[in-house]
């Protein structure tokens, strides 16, 4: 009986924790990389005059220039002085290729670690969603769940790490159960199923709120074979497994915040779920998740003080994607951002309409009070992650792009403004943008710019800890001193593994590909 209502439990989990008894289908693959796209890498690249964010928390510094040999940084030398001339003399030499960055800010590529390649559902190519993503400074991502199939993520990793493809580095991380022939009911199961997806190369999993047993048995054999775990607790299973025994268990990263208000529960068990609640509703799904954490223990109390303290003793991650849930507190702000003429396929836009079918279109009849539930919502949560990083806690960044209005790319730059929003200093924001998402992946090749790492930087016109808006691909708007209005220039070049790419043609062709998709759907509607 055991046995049954654990697989019943399972199977009733929907798709945060679906088992794949056939291969999930795929989105067309990227074409390989033309000799027009991207220059190098170079026997000895120098980045010439450059105010460096190194991405470690310290302050700007500059003129500098970056030595980089093929795909590694080689050396980086202070050259002089704010406001006067360059030192000739201290400049290094013997350079193959130069780029002058004279008054630009340098930094390490962003990480984004929960960023899906797209979906069929949505109609995005690899290409149009890799480019987007190159074109906002994202070097690494880390792919929660590989739901184009885990063989299609791990080629696309392959002719990524070869430079075959124009495309970020990329973790692949496999949803729990996929490819699975039948549905993983106990430890013994679930411990043969990691071994499985670890000898066909995944990274790490991506996980549900699964029974206790099958979620100690999960994350143990994981950690045994060096695979890294990520949760996304949903609230079929929230009620056995809150975030705080997951960390116990030994898990990576918190995916969003589900399971860490429950885990601040003083006078309840569960949520207030009203009585006709049914998940299966995503505005209900999503309209009481905006009201979950006044229904926690507040900010200051012993239980939260308690509960953030075994989180630090743990060395635990939270990767809360805010601006993924943003929609909820602002749906027209998200709705008529100014980039989705450009750059949204004509697919994606329609993925996003309400549909009581598509996950994450759950606007059947949002109101003033889901807006001002879900406005309250961030504040708490925002108070829990600036205290967590104050008190020497990693937070990380991630987007969930391609649902509920949030654009590839646009809606990481989004997610760097909501940590700032959430009382992180620029710097701050920089660090969990980087050197804090390559510890989570555990590779401390990139993440910072520093002599003996990979080659991933960005180069940005204009300084973004001023103002993260100049980091849109759409640049931002500014008045000159003629009064006239102009658009900031932004990330100029994303250099990924040494290799140079123009980000601004990396988004004009992002372009073509909408303009030629709407073209194509305007002769099918008139023939």
């Amino acid at each position: 009986m055991k046995r049954f209502l654990t697989g019943l439990l399972l199977i009733l989990l929907g798709s945060n924790a679906s088992f794949s008894l056939a291969q999930p289908r795929s989105i067309p693959p990227a074409p390989d990389r033309r000799p027009d796209e991207g220059m190098g890498p170079f026997e000895r690249l120098i980045i010439r005059g450059a105010i460096l964010i190194d991405g470690t928390g310290a302050p700007p510094i500059g003129p500098v220039d970056i030595v980089i040999e093929k795909n590694r940084i080689k050396e980086i030398v202070r050259v002089g002085y704010p406001g006067v001339p360059i030192e000739e003399e201290r400049r290094p030499g013997n350079a193959t290729y130069e780029l002058d960055a004279h008054g630009m800010y340098v930094l390490p590529g962003f990480i984004d670690l929960h960023a899906h390649i797209g979906g069929v559902a949505q109609g995005t190519p690899a290409e149009y969603v890799f480019k987007l993503w190159m074109a906002h400074g994202i070097t690494t991502i880390r792919d929660p769940g590989s739901g184009n199939g885990l063989a299609w993520t791990l080629e696309h990793k392959r002719r990524s790490a070869e430079n075959r493809i124009v495309a970020p580095r990329i973790y692949a991380y496999v949803r729990f159960g996929q490819g699975a022939k039948t549905p993983l009911t106990t430890p013994e199961a679930a411990r043969a199923w990691v071994r499985q997806v670890a000898q066909q190369g995944a990274d790490g999993l991506k996980l549900p709120a699964l029974p206790p047993e099958i979620m100690a048995a999960t994350i143990d054999e994981a950690r045994k074979l060096g695979l890294r775990t990520a949760a996304h607790l949903d609230q079929m299973g929230v009620a056995r497994m809150d975030a705080l025994d997951a960390a116990r268990l030994g898990l990576t990263t918190l995916e969003h915040w589900y399971g860490l208000p429950e885990a601040l529960f003083v006078d309840r068990t569960v949520q207030d779920f009203p009585v006709d609640y049914n998940y299966q509703n995503e505005q209900h799904r999503f309209g009481q998740a905006g009201r979950l954490w006044l229904q926690a223990a507040p900010p200051g109390s012993p239980k939260w003080k308690e509960v953030m303290e075994e989180f630090l003793r743990l060395d635990f991650t939270f990767c809360p994607t805010l601006t993924i849930y943003e929609a909820s507190r602002d749906l027209m702000r998200a709705m008529r951002a100014e980039w989705h003429d450009r750059y949204t396929l004509p697919s994606l836009w329609k993925f996003f309409q309400p549909n009581r079918k598509a996950h994450g279109s759950y606007w059947f009849y949002w109101t003033t009070a889901d807006e001002i539930a879900w406005k309250r919502n961030y504040q708490r949560w925002m108070q829990w992650l600036n205290e967590y990083k104050n008190r020497g806690g990693r937070v990380v960044t991630g987007s969930d792009s391609g649902f509920i209005f949030k654009l590839y790319g646009f809606g990481y730059i989004r997610e760097l403004e909501l940590l700032q929003e959430a009382g992180f200093h620029p710097l701050e924001v920089i660090r969990s943008a980087t050197l804090y998402g390559a510890e989570a992946l555990g590779n401390p090749e990139i993440g910072q710019v520093a002599p003996g790492k990979l080659a991933d930087l960005i180069i940005v016109a204009e300084n973004p800890l001023e103002n993260f808006k100049v980091l849109y691909g759409t640049g931002w708007i500014r008045v000159n001193e003629r009064n006239e209005v102009e658009r900031t220039r932004g990330i100029l070049y994303t250099i990924k593994d040494g290799i140079i790419y123009d980000a601004k043609q990396l988004l004009a062709d992002v372009a073509r590909m909408v303009e030629e998709a709407k073209r194509q759907e305007a002769t099918s509607q008139n023939p």
